[in-house]
């Protein structure tokens, strides 16, 4: 695994991801109940969340990439990001976090060093807590949120429909 990791960079995101960014959230919204989103975007429909997480401040895009096998370009692994959680002023101190890693990535430890990185470099921002909603059931990302200092706060019984089923929804609460 160490050799995994030594080839794997972690960056914030940028422009240039944008079309990367989007096939990986697209095959989530297609195959999954992960997200809520139940259409896929373009990368124009998903620019206005890119260009939300600038690379300072509260709300960040940390991308993970490695080397192609040609090495003339990168391929992205997956991506965290923080985003507000309520609209609302008292809540600028807390955030959501979520992290996407590409399935024929996963259990490389991926998932951990995006969310270090995020909680690194949200460290000199003014936040008190992250927060992470997790559709249920979803054992590897609970698993991973728990590995990282999240506590489980409560679940939301049935609150999204996708695929003609209901899907549970588990908060989960993380001290910064």
């Amino acid at each position: 695994m160490a050799s995994e990791h030594a080839k794997t960079q972690v960056r914030p995101g940028s422009e240039g991801d944008l079309t990367a960014l989007t096939d990986l959230y697209n095959q989530y919204v297609r195959e999954t109940a992960i997200t809520f989103d139940t259409t896929v975007l373009t990368p124009e429909e998903r620019r206005p969340w890119l260009l939300s997480h600038p690379v300072d401040g509260p709300y960040r895009l940390m991308v993970a990439t490695a080397a192609t096998a040609t090495g003339n370009s990168e391929r992205i692994l997956g991506y965290a990001t923080s985003s507000p959680f309520r609209a609302k002023p008292a809540y600028a101190t807390s955030v959501e976090t979520t992290v996407y890693v590409a399935p024929d990535a996963g259990g490389r430890g991926i998932g951990t060093l995006l969310y270090t990185a995020l909680f690194e470099a949200l460290a000199g921002e003014d936040l008190h807590r992250a927060y992470a909603g997790i559709a249920q059931p979803n054992e590897a990302s609970t698993r991973l949120h728990q590995r990282l200092g999240f506590r489980h706060t409560g679940t939301y019984r049935e609150v999204g429909r996708k695929f003609g089923r209901y899907w549970d929804v588990a908060w989960y609460e993380k001290e910064l």
